[in-house]
């Protein structure tokens, strides 16, 4: 999560929402991203995506069936959507999103039964650190 955080940043330093992502396979990282809406001009810029694309690219597969994805921010439904459709087995995230999380706050999509793929989810990792992250760029842009 730690690696996320520095993604994050990246993001952060471009002026996007700060939002970090990786896959991991075995004990490698095999795609990493970060938020990239604004630079890219692409609503799903998002560092899930990019990561998963990364990660795709990688294995020569778009099923990333024995991978964890790691990111800062509860995945949002299309980024829980493309995870699903990745064959994904785990998702291991940060600050937990009540607006917009799609892995257990809002809604919980890798336990729709009517879906064909389950996931693991485990959310709250660094939490805090994910949290404030976020908390402070909003902060900066509001000017409070």
């Amino acid at each position: 999560m730690r690696t996320a955080l520095e993604l994050a940043l990246r993001a952060e330093q471009a002026g996007e929402v700060p939002i970090g992502a990786l896959v991991v396979q075995g004990r490698d990282i095999i795609g990493s991203g970060w938020n990239q809406p604004i630079a890219l001009q692409d609503p799903s810029a998002h560092a899930e995506i990019i990561a998963l694309r990364a990660a795709a690219a990688v294995n020569g597969n778009y099923r990333l069936e024995s991978a964890t994805l790691y990111v800062t921010l509860e995945p949002c439904a299309m980024c829980t959507g493309a995870l699903l459709n990745a064959r994904v087995a785990r998702v291991v995230f940060g600050a937990w999103d009540a607006k917009a999380g799609a892995c257990g706050s809002l809604f919980d999509l890798p336990r729709e039964p009517k879906l064909t793929h389950r996931m693991d989810v485990f959310g709250g990792v660094l939490r805090d650190e994910c949290s404030e992250q976020l908390q402070r760029f909003f902060r900066a842009r509001r000017g409070t």
